[in-house]
């Protein structure tokens, strides 16, 4: 896979500081059922690393200690971890907000048949990859059979409660573009959404959330491949938008990886651009969960570097959606 970190490093993206901590967004490590072409995180069925016990007592520690709000859990597919559940469970015996970034085809796993319950009785906010609503795209991105699996599982999650009105289970949706694009606009493009999948599946959710294809790991070494990656950066220097600029998540969220350490954003995680040390407090070289307990990253620089455009870019994007759509 091409390295991407050399091309980046050299960068005009302007200087971003930390606003409050709101939310920890955590890897539980990167073993996953499924090997998608857009993913930044290069997980798959063959990754090892998952986050040992002692680093997930300290996410418990740290929630209290910065009195978080949410816990955003991600990976791979976070519910392989065999202590995924018992961390959710902790976090919402503390009143914390969580968010399973799940693929969906989890739900079909052995050993994950009673999943969607859980997380149903948890009150757990699903937020579901689907970069479309037709077979022929879904498949072509995620896999073949990744379609039909995942309109199951959204069935499922709409028998439970999820997306409905009232229910208090919230649903959402992400769409990645396929390629060396940027995404259409988040508003038009949920409507269609929710035209199609309720038209030809009865499916219901709350909201979708459209997020740019970063120019790393496994998108970024494609782009590379292909001779696209300066055309694609082009595009995303050109379409910096300075209100989003203020907007990104970085500024409210510290991404931790599967050994503790602490970033900006998971993207500076693929790209091993660790929490800054520098700044008004004295944290490690390499920040870790533990610096958390006793020290609050309000007012520390963001490590930026080309990569980050593609939060800026047009309508914006993170972790949540379209930047403007939060505005």
């Amino acid at each position: 896979m091409h390295a991407t970190l050399p091309l980046l490093e050299a960068t005009t993206f302007p200087a971003l500081n930390r606003g409050s901590l709101t939310t920890l967004q955590v890897n539980l490590g990167y073993r996953c059922n499924q090997t998608c072409v857009h993913c930044h995180v290069n997980a798959g069925p063959n990754r090892t690393e998952m986050m040992d016990s002692s680093n997930l007592e300290l996410v418990i520690e740290v929630l209290k200690a910065r009195s978080i709000q949410v816990l955003d859990l991600t990976g791979g597919a976070p519910e392989l971890h065999e202590e995924f559940r018992l961390l959710v469970r902790q976090a919402r015996a503390l009143g914390v907000h969580v968010m399973d970034r799940c693929n969906l085809t989890i739900l079909f796993e052995p050993g994950q048949e009673d999943l969607a319950q859980f997380l149903a009785d948890q009150k757990v906010e699903v937020v579901a990859s689907m970069p479309c609503y037709s077979l022929e795209n879904v498949d072509k991105q995620r896999g073949k059979g990744v379609f039909d699996k995942s309109i199951a599982a959204l069935q499922q999650l709409n028998a439970l409660g999820y997306g409905k009105p009232g229910s208090g289970l919230k649903l959402s949706l992400v769409y990645n573009p396929q390629g060396p694009s940027l995404p259409p606009e988040q508003r038009k493009l949920q409507a269609d959404y929710k035209r199609e999948l309720w038209k030809h599946f009865g499916i219901e959710f709350d909201e979708l959330f459209v997020i740019t294809n970063m120019p790393i790991q496994r998108f970024g070494s494609m782009l590379i491949s292909k001779g696209q990656f300066s055309g694609y950066m082009q595009l995303l220097r050109e379409n910096f938008s300075v209100p989003n600029h203020a907007a990104v998540m970085c500024r409210n969220l510290v991404s931790v990886d599967w050994q503790g350490y602490l970033y900006d954003c998971d993207f500076n995680q693929q790209l091993g651009l660790p929490l800054p040390a520098e700044g008004t407090l004295r944290m490690a070289a390499k920040p870790h969960l533990r610096d958390l307990l006793e020290q609050d990253p309000v007012g520390r620089p963001v490590r930026t570097a080309d990569h980050c455009y593609g939060c800026t870019a047009g309508q914006g994007s993170s972790c949540g959606g379209a930047l403007k759509a939060e505005q």
